[in-house]
């Protein structure tokens, strides 16, 4: 199916939202290619063409490109403080440092009134979750079909650029989390731990069992309501994106931010040569903002323009509607970035301390 485009609107929704996925495919498997069907003689490692043969890899498949966007995520992330680090004085600070500033005060700001006890971690964590996250779900705001428009002229068949739509990214970072939690309990509490299980909330060994279980589920929930929520809230949101373009063909919507090309756009090259000269001017623009050319709020109002415009250009009523609905999305965006990171703090600081 490589190369060819999605005909009907079940298509275009399953092909948005498939993975692109590297896993081993068990002998006897039957492939349906291009040129045919193929039956595997060995187990072979290859990419997934289609949801079938997603399943029949199994557990150990990668979904590379929620590994390649997030990995890549967290690299600008580290890219870009160390500059402003660089770039930081005594003086008054100006364009994007001064933007950086107000984010680090603002953690730092949130993990003293969540957080207690003394762990010089908990703040830099709080800070790498937040903005690692946010650029997560920042990536929901590009034309989701941008990227992958691209990657089809390469040959490459499916690419999912949120990584916070797949909950196995979600998921993973609720995981680690858990670990910390665990490490904490037993590191600060020790075999209080043990006892706060147990003993909790009834303090008789009758009740040790109902403790345990009770404790349990709510020491497990905490993982899964973090990872859930994430996935969930961004999930809802790349679908509402989705199904404004198929309602309206709005092409890329309202730009940069409007996050949804319609499905016309898979046989349409000006569409995609439109968008991405905006993304270009946007890239030029903050690069602007980055060697304080320009101000944050100039960089911000220039940005919308382009976007309004060429969102107005490839279709008003469409464009419109994804307008407003990214402009309301900023706002989730940001949000569930600032929820997992609270309760992250708020989990860690339950396990300093003593009782809960």
């Amino acid at each position: 199916m490589a190369g060819d485009n999605p005909a009907t609107t079940s298509e275009y929704i399953q092909h948005h939202l498939q993975n692109l996925v590297y896993g081993k495919l068990p002998a006897g498997y039957e492939r349906e290619l291009e040129h045919g069907r193929e039956i595997l003689s060995e187990s072979t490692w290859t990419l997934a063409h289609g949801s079938g043969e997603v399943a029949a890899m199994g557990f150990w498949a990668i979904h590379v490109d929620s590994m390649a966007w997030s990995i890549g995520l967290g690299i600008l992330f580290c890219i870009l403080f160390r500059f402003a680090a660089l770039k930081s004085s005594s003086d008054s600070p100006k364009g994007f440092i001064n933007f950086v500033e107000l984010i680090i005060e603002f953690i730092d700001n949130s993990v003293r009134e969540s957080f207690n006890a003394k762990n010089a971690l908990i703040a830099p964590l709080a800070l790498t979750i937040f903005i690692w996250i946010f650029f997560m779900n920042l990536m929901d705001l590009v034309p989701v079909d941008l990227v992958p428009k691209l990657m089809m002229l390469a040959g490459v068949e499916y690419q999912k650029i949120v990584p916070s739509t797949d909950p196995n990214v979600t998921m993973g970072m609720a995981l680690g989390v858990f670990v910390l939690m665990l490490f904490y309990n037993i590191k600060i509490k020790g075999f209080g731990f043990v006892k706060e299980l147990t003993l909790h909330p009834f303090n008789h060994w009758a009740f040790i069992p109902v403790n345990l279980f009770m404790e349990l589920v709510g020491l497990l929930a905490k993982p899964f309501s973090l990872g859930l929520r994430l996935f969930g809230n961004m999930y809802a949101g790349e679908m509402i994106f989705i199904l404004i373009a198929l309602m309206f063909a709005a092409g890329a919507g309202s730009g940069i931010i409007a996050g949804g090309l319609n499905a016309q756009l898979f046989g349409d090259g000006t569409n995609i040569l439109l968008w991405l000269v905006t993304f270009l001017l946007v890239c030029f623009l903050c690069w602007m903002n980055l060697k304080d050319k320009i101000s944050t709020g100039k960089t911000l109002f220039y940005s919308l323009a382009l976007l309004a415009i060429t969102g107005g250009i490839l279709g008003l009523g469409g464009g419109l509607m994804q307008l407003v609905w990214a402009i309301f999305h900023i706002l989730i965006v940001s949000l569930q970035a600032f929820v997992f990171m609270v309760l992250t703090v708020v989990y860690l600081g339950m396990a300093h301390e003593q009782d809960h």
